[in-house]
């Protein structure tokens, strides 16, 4: 109803300026006043538009006016009331026809031409024909109108609507500009839908930004922002602000906490998704199931945070008595170098069950009591393993022994070699009295002799 009052007035107003126009047009009309016989039929149907509010009354009269022989005056303010008489009665069409024969008349006065225009805008407008409303605005901008607020708000509307988007951005912006310091929702929300129409992702992201410091709560503005870095291939960014979202107590089902967990996962950072996944699930608001356990202890290993990893295993083995599980949590102990647990750890993932590789566990377990210096079980351990790494051990172990047995053989030959040396010296000597050679020589021969017998009962001869 307010558009049309308003279209109903711009109407009347035509009609109120038909006294003046014979001064304004006197190149085109030099009569001023209605003859007796149409000034009275005009008056009637002023008296039933303005009077009765009847505007089909009016326009009956008005059309029995028309088809009367008027003089250029009659002829104006006929055509105006005819017009102000058609908004009365809703008919907008013919409120439009009747402003283009006023123009087409040449009787519109050149100061009321741009008001003309305008006022046959509007009416397309309530015709809900945009392509002529938008003809006739640009007419009323061309005749010198001067657009107010409202005025280009409505033509950034219809230009968007005609896909005219950047002639719809152009008006957008200056209604932008003129609701400082602190413009409407609806003007955000159309200036960010038409940046996204247009490509202009910077122009969209400062204002998303904007719109931010103003509703920093609203979850749809960060979904945006973070939407907008994703699709310019800008992942971090994007993470940055699903991370604030999430510090900001935004996000709250388990689907958007495990999405950050998945982000530091993605960004290379194990520990922080880790510790958030942790945290998460003993606040109950991500739940404790088997493949969370695994998750957490992958990125605690990941990590190498093996201590944090070992209670989130020993949980995910007990829930369903895992063989993978208990292996995991054996290997989690040789890192750490607690050799017992490991090998508790490793035998209980061989007796749960649905491990891969069973000759990797031997081996695992094989090097834990090689560790603990049991070297009769490592090698059972590597023998059961069956498999070339196991294999491998025992071929190491025969080559650490006998390098072993070798040194222990070469210190028990090394006093025979150094007292046998002795012994040369002391022949060498033989011309001397015993006063005065060395001491040692007087028992060299015995010394020598029970070197012997060491080598000899050490069975290093039989070795060599």
């Amino acid at each position: 109803m307010a558009i049309k009052t308003m279209l109903k007035s711009a109407a009347l107003a035509c009609l109120m300026i038909a006294g003046a126009a014979g001064t304004a047009a006197a190149q085109t009309c030099d009569t001023q006043e209605f003859g007796s016989g149409p000034g009275k039929l005009y008056l009637e149907a002023e008296t039933e538009l303005l009077v009765n509010k009847n505007g089909a009354a009016a326009v009956a009269i008005l059309n029995r006016l028309r088809a009367m022989e008027l003089n250029c005056y009659e002829q104006g303010a006929v055509l105006r009331l005819t017009a102000a008489a058609a908004v009365e009665s809703g008919d907008y069409a013919g409120a439009v026809r009747a402003l283009q024969d006023t123009l087409n008349s040449g009787l519109v006065p050149a100061s009321e031409t741009a008001q003309t225009y305008f006022n046959i805008a509007q009416l397309y407008l309530q015709l809900e024909d945009r392509d002529q409303a938008l003809e006739y605005m640009d007419r009323w901008l061309s005749a010198g109108g001067q657009p107010t607020r409202d005025n280009k708000w409505t033509l950034a509307v219809l230009n968007q609507q005609v896909d005219n988007n950047r002639e719809s951005l152009r008006w957008a912006r200056e209604v932008f500009q003129a609701d400082q310091p602190n413009p409407p929702r609806e003007v955000f929300d159309f200036l960010i839908y038409l940046y996204d129409q247009l490509g202009m992702r910077a122009e969209k992201a400062a204002l998303l930004e904007q719109l931010l410091v103003r509703n920093p709560t609203e979850r749809r503005i960060w979904d945006a922002i973070a939407g907008e870095f994703f699709q310019a291939g800008n992942e971090r960014r994007a993470f940055e602000v699903q991370r604030a979202m999430y510090l900001g107590g935004i996000l709250q089902t388990e689907d958007e906490l495990m999405r950050i967990v998945n982000f530091y996962n993605t960004l290379d950072v194990p520990y922080a998704a880790a510790r958030t996944l942790e945290k998460e699930m003993n606040a109950g608001r991500i739940s404790k199931t088997y493949d969370r356990l695994e998750l957490l202890a992958n990125l605690y290993q990941v990590a190498r945070e093996f201590e944090k990893a070992i209670p989130v295993i020993e949980e995910a083995a007990r829930m369903r008595n895992s063989g993978e599980m208990y292996e995991r949590l054996g290997r989690s102990y040789a890192e750490l170098k607690d050799w017992d647990k490991t090998e508790e750890a490793l035998t209980q993932a061989l007796n749960a069950g649905g491990v891969n590789d069973r000759g990797t566990i031997w081996v695992l377990i094989g090097q834990s009591r090689y560790e603990r210096n049991n070297r009769a079980g490592a090698r059972d351990a590597f023998r059961e393993a069956n498999s070339r790494g196991g294999r491998g051990w025992l071929a190491f172990m025969t080559a650490e022994e006998r390098t072993a047995r070798a040194l222990e053989c070469f210190e028990i030959q090394s006093p025979i070699l150094e007292i046998d040396n002795e012994k040369k010296v002391c022949d060498s000597l033989s011309a001397l009295s015993a006063e005065d050679k060395p001491a040692g020589c007087a028992t060299v021969v015995d010394r020598l002799a029970a070197a012997q017998v060491t080598y000899d009962e050490s069975g290093c001869a039989n070795d060599a």
